[in-house]
């Protein structure tokens, strides 16, 4: 049957039931929903009417709407939080140690270092020019013939180039980097003295122990493999970082094959040592901009493996009471 006709009253009465939500607090759509309208007349969504405010929603929702409303929170387990605490962990650009380095450069560009940065550099490595002199001298005191004395010459040399010219072209780059051709000239020799460095570090063992007869031409090939990394820097001087990393460790790790033909293995453990703390320093020769104070903490472990090998070399090659047998010539 059809419902009578209600009064006047009774309709507004109606049109007011409508137009209010059916549970209070709770936003709901009113059984005629109206279209948002912007200003040049197209549809913007529905409109959503509540006691208290109104609401545009899409007009036409997709499931795969790229709101971020729309997107599930990451399913995190337990290995993948870890990963997130470790990167956020080595990612020091995000914290507050962050202004004590620039960011990372191209693999083909020289890091700048911030002013905290040079300062560190400088100081790590002149802290050890006059130690290191010192030491050379007393090894040059201590010598009984010819060999040892020139080995301790090729050794003190080696060691105490290293500190002072990685100190002069450190602060060269802090106080006059304008002189570009300067600190570039500077910047390939500190990297060559690298190479012979390691090439002295090995010279009191190869002319002062007994070797086997295919290990005692390793006296003068360590210097080939010093002069080939030389005219590498030379030429391809910060073109190939991590080829020139790899070259530093072949050439340091190389000689050592020697050890198998030596009689006389006194002294392993500190050769050991110290190699280890080059190695673990390399971690940080490459981490600029990733690491604050990456190479300051370089040089700490470079200080840390020339004292235990200058230990070694004092104590088993150079000592008065020691009894290790020299390569007669």
């Amino acid at each position: 049957m059809q419902k009578p006709p209600l009064g006047w009253g009774a309709q507004e009465a109606e049109r007011q039931r409508e137009k209010e939500p059916e549970s209070i607090g709770v936003p709901l759509l009113s059984k005629r929903p109206l279209l948002c309208k912007s200003k040049n007349g197209k549809d913007q969504g529905l409109l959503l009417n509540s006691s208290s405010s109104s609401h545009c929603l899409a007009s036409t929702p997709s499931p795969s709407s790229s709101s971020p409303s729309s997107i599930p929170p990451p399913n995190l387990d337990s290995d993948g939080t870890t990963t997130m605490v470790i990167s956020s962990f080595l990612d020091f650009q995000k914290t507050r140690y962050a202004r004590f380095m620039n960011h990372r450069v191209p693999p083909n560009k020289r890091y700048q270092p911030t002013e905290y940065e040079h300062a560190a550099n400088c100081a790590t490595h002149a802290f050890w020019i006059i130690p290191s002199i010192l030491g050379s001298s007393i090894l040059y005191v201590l010598s009984d013939n010819q060999w040892e004395t020139i080995s301790a010459w090729i050794y003190g040399f080696g060691l105490s180039g290293l500190f002072i010219v990685s100190t002069i072209f450190h602060t060269i780059s802090w106080k006059k980097r304008h002189l570009r051709t300067v600190e570039h000239c500077l910047h390939m020799f500190d990297r060559m003295v690298i190479y012979f460095f390691i090439a002295a570090s090995y010279a009191p063992w190869l002319n002062l122990r007994e070797l086997g007869p295919w290990a005692s031409h390793m006296r003068w090939f360590v210097w080939i493999m010093a002069s080939v990394g030389t005219v590498y820097v030379f030429f391809f001087h910060e073109r190939y970082k991590l080829v020139e990393l790899v070259c530093y460790v072949i050439m340091g790790f190389f000689p050592a094959v020697v050890i198998l033909s030596m009689p006389n293995t006194d002294g392993l453990s500190e050769l050991v040592a110290g190699g280890f703390f080059y190695c673990l320093g390399t971690v940080f020769f490459k981490s600029d901009g990733r690491i604050p104070f990456a190479h300051a903490i370089w040089h700490l472990f470079v200080a840390l493996g020339a004292g235990t090998h200058y230990y070694a070399i004092w104590r088993y090659l150079y000592r008065p009471d020691s009894v290790e047998a020299k390569t007669s010539r």
